[in-house]
């Protein structure tokens, strides 16, 4: 069996993502690049890991719905190995409003992304890396955010719900498998500029709040790259259940 590191990137082909994605592939990673419909930015971000002398792949799957995430971990299974490591990111916001005007469909498909598939997706891991099924341990990084501290009132609250639910599911599931060698833990991102602003109808959120923040700007999502990996790397090997916030300090 392979000595490979072998990450999974969920929603790797855009924003924190692709950053985490293409960092990796910097520091000898195997990088899954996980996606749902941009095959072009999937296979650009592949192209920029391979460039850089980095080892890379996309792979289309959708991780809202359980056969796709089955599908997916086969699909590693078969031409990787098993997976070494996991950052749990793929997630959507829906349009910003308050709840009293809130699609119930956009509701429901925030849930199933966001906290459904992001458990199943930790569950299929586990199956690969756990020491007590044959695996060599690993590490899970969870995408949380901010939100889920600040609540996102009048823009997101079902979405700050969401990751609410990610943070105590990243210390349960530290909890469970330390034993069996993986290390789990999230990062929560504050105003980070990547398009999930504009996706959620507000192009100019950044300009707006970034003065809130202490640091007084808002961050890159190189920047969240550069805490995901070292909660990756064996230099976080006594961190486990642990959040790390990077939000300029608000």
């Amino acid at each position: 069996m392979s000595e490979e590191k072998i990450l999974l990137i969920t929603g790797g082909s855009r924003g924190i993502g692709a950053a985490t994605a293409r960092a990796a592939g910097r520091v000898g990673h195997r990088v899954i690049v996980n996606y749902v419909s941009d095959e072009k930015a999937a296979k650009q971000v592949v192209a920029d890991i391979e460039k850089a002398g980095g080892k890379a792949s996309a792979i289309k799957a959708d991780v809202g719905q359980e056969a796709d995430i089955l599908r997916l971990f086969e699909t590693i299974a078969k031409q990787f190995g098993r997976l070494t490591h996991l950052v749990n990111n793929a997630g959507i916001i829906g349009r910003a409003g308050p709840l009293v005007d809130a699609d119930p469909v956009t509701l429901r498909k925030v849930i199933d992304l966001n906290v459904t598939g992001a458990i199943l997706v930790a569950r299929e891991a586990i199956k690969q890396m756990s020491t007590a099924r044959g695996g060599k341990g690993g590490s899970i990084v969870n995408l949380s955010s901010m939100a889920a501290a600040l609540g996102a009132p009048g823009e997101y609250t079902w979405y700050a719900a969401s990751k609410g639910a990610i943070d105590s599911f990243t210390i349960g599931l530290s909890r469970e498998v330390a034993k069996e060698g993986i290390r789990v833990n999230a990062v929560s991102p504050g105003l980070i500029e990547t398009d999930i602003h504009a996706a959620g109808g507000q192009p100019d959120r950044l300009q707006r709040l970034a003065h809130l923040t202490p640091i007084g700007r808002a961050g890159t999502a190189e920047e969240v790259a550069a805490a995901i990996l070292w909660l990756l790397s064996d230099e976080a090997s006594y961190v486990t259940g642990s959040n790390v916030r990077v939000s300029g300090g608000r």
